[in-house]
């Protein structure tokens, strides 16, 4: 039961953790994280090469709508020099449909057979339409296909064909998947263009073709825009570029230019778009190099998740702030870490659920450990106020922790006591309830008169009170304070005095000491029960020239009396002997304090 409240607390973080992964939550964000943090460039294959169709092109061939099909007739014949020096495949990412020239497309398309290396693109038009399901609820199939965008007959007959239709992510656009096969309808299926170059170029080589057996893959690219090796069209052409550059390699001819419509976003460069082509280029490169991403289960990365922010959680319940930041910024960290490696690998799992609870964890933990810490300050500055004086409060809060420590320093004070004269008798004539309202008045009138003028209370010793000046910090003219204090109790005990003789028929007086001199002033008793006082011969002198004090006198000794000089107005009562010491000392009688002023006149 100890703990109870602690794993609750650690399980309901649990259960946030589990529903924020698995039902995707931080789905965008999260996705944008792994973009920034984990793709990266990290080298693309020196046998894929891209002849572009840039402005460049266009600007000495014109417009590529207006070209005839001996453009890429001409391309193919340069670059396939013998049976020696060819590319191993040829990939036109352009849509190569309407028939444009007879002749020159047979031309094309004889060409495309007699090298036997070519791959064309063909586009699916998609359409949404409403399904019946097996439970014969109605769905919406947003990838019925509408028609097909083929290339012109003579072509597709003699040449593979792959659909160049790009996926891009439903929540920001970017393409972080491809389609490696569609299935048409039940009975056919088709496969992407980069899968088409892909079988081209591994039966080329003489390779097993291996390649994931689902119809969309996740991939790691490998180049952002332009770190392939890409010529324009027209350096082929004019024999700038060598046919030799391209030999035995992957070569992809399409579009560089941004008014060919043919650029997405990607995540391994957010702040650009990249084209299409260059897309096929590092699709092909990740099915050629095992660059695929297989997303973790989404139960299994859930609990993973859960169960680290509920340890979390627990294990920072007790701890300080500085080492919850450090146990959360350390395991925000590691979960990061462990995502790139596992990235790096081939796996793909939540990014941002943990690193952003431990954060919010310890930011949860810091606000309840400083409002705790408030709220204790204030309990504990609201329990010793009673007690002591503010100024004692403060002295032991400066530091934030209240530690009270045994020990004490030597300084000069002034000690006053003040006690009620006949306080037994009273008591005995008097019901207990009225006892109590006289103390109760008569201590709420000199604890008022200390502490408006700066005095420290030390204590309450049955119906005497105790306070000292310049302590526990330095305090301006603390001796003359003390005097202040002490007429402002005589002169507000004359005004009790009526009162309660008025109430109860009882005359109530105080008697007062102030002695001034050295005193060790500090934390005394044992580690269990300790005090804050002063002891020493000038305490002791102060409680034995209060004792002496006729009920409305101030007593003070010869230091007091050195100290102050004309401030204050005495009458000598002499030397009068003192309990506990073997010679008597001078005392005076406080008549009048100059520059006094009450509280009715402040």
């Amino acid at each position: 039961m100890k703990h109870l409240k602690r794993i609750l607390v650690s399980l309901l973080a649990g259960i946030i953790a589990f529903s924020a992964v698995y039902f995707n939550l931080l789905s965008m964000v999260d996705k944008s994280a792994e973009d920034v943090l984990y793709h990266k460039s990290s080298g693309t294959m020196g046998q894929i090469r891209i002849i572009k169709i840039d402005d460049k092109t266009m600007n000495e061939l014109g417009d590529i709508s207006t070209w005839d099909r001996s453009v890429y007739t001409k391309l193919l014949d340069t670059l396939c020099v013998s049976e020696e020096i060819r590319p191993a495949v040829v990939g036109f990412d352009i849509l190569l449909s309407s028939e444009k020239d007879e002749k020159t497309d047979k031309e094309f398309s004889e060409a495309c057979k007699k090298y036997n290396n070519v791959v064309c693109g063909f586009s699916y038009v998609f359409s949404k339409e409403l399904q019946e399901d097996e439970n014969g609820n109605l769905t919406e199939n947003s990838m019925t296909v509408k028609e097909k965008v083929l290339p012109y007959k003579e072509l597709r007959d003699v040449v593979d064909i792959g659909f160049v239709n790009a996926l891009m992510d439903n929540d920001d656009s970017f393409i972080r998947s491809s389609f490696l096969s569609f299935d048409e309808t039940e009975a056919v299926t088709t496969k992407s263009f980069s899968m088409k170059v892909y079988e081209k170029y591994m039966e080329s080589q003489g390779a097993t073709i291996s390649f994931p057996q689902s119809g969309v893959m996740d991939f790691r690219y490998s180049g952002k825009s332009g770190d392939y090796e890409n010529v324009s069209l027209v350096d082929v052409l004019d024999g700038t570029v060598p046919a030799n550059a391209f030999d035995d390699c992957i070569v992809l001819v399409g579009a560089y230019a941004a008014g060919m419509m043919d650029s997405y976003f990607v995540p391994v460069d957010r702040s650009s778009q990249m084209f299409g082509v260059e897309i096929h280029a590092n699709v092909i490169q990740a099915i050629i190099e095992g660059k695929t991403l297989e997303s973790v289960s989404p139960v299994i990365d859930a609990l993973i998740c859960a169960i680290i922010i509920a340890i979390i959680t627990f294990a920072c319940w007790n701890l300080s702030v500085v080492k919850t930041i450090i146990v959360c910024l350390s395991v925000a960290i590691i979960k990061l870490l462990v995502g790139l490696l596992l990235f790096n690998q081939g796996f793909t799992m939540n990014v941002l659920t943990v690193p952003v609870l431990a954060i919010v964890i310890a930011i949860v933990y810091i606000a309840v450990h400083y409002y705790k810490a408030r709220t204790a300050k204030r309990s504990i500055e609201k329990a010793f106020s009673k007690y002591v004086a503010p100024q004692v409060v403060k002295e032991i809060a400066k530091d934030g922790t209240y530690e009270l420590k045994l020990g004490g320093e030597n300084r000069d004070i002034a000690v006053l006591f003040v006690d009620i004269r006949g306080f037994t008798p009273l008591s005995e004539s008097l019901e207990p309830e009225q006892v109590v309202d006289i103390l109760n008045g008569y201590l709420e009138l000199t604890t008022r008169c200390i502490f408006r003028h700066g005095g420290t209370l030390d204590k309450f010793v049955g119906d005497a009170t105790m306070a000292v000046f310049n302590s526990p910090f330095d305090t301006e003219d603390y001796i003359y304070k003390a005097i202040l204090t002490a007429w402002d109790i005589v002169q507000g005990g004359n005004k009790i005095e009526k009162e309660f003789t008025e109430r109860y028929g009882k005359n109530v007086g105080f008697g007062v000491g102030v002695n001034c001199g050295p005193a060790v002033v500090g934390n005394i008793g044992c580690d269990f029960r300790m005090d804050y006082t002063a002891i020493g011969d000038t305490v002791n002198t102060a409680a034995r020239l209060e004792a002496n004090a006729p009920r409305g006198n101030v007593y003070i000794s010869q230091a007091v009396r050195d100290a102050l000089g004309d401030r204050i107005t005495v009458e000598d009562v002499g030397e009068i002997p003192l309990k506990g010491k073997s010679k008597g000392i001078f005392v005076y009688t406080v008549t009048g304090v100059n520059g006094y002023v009450s509280p009715e006149e402040e």
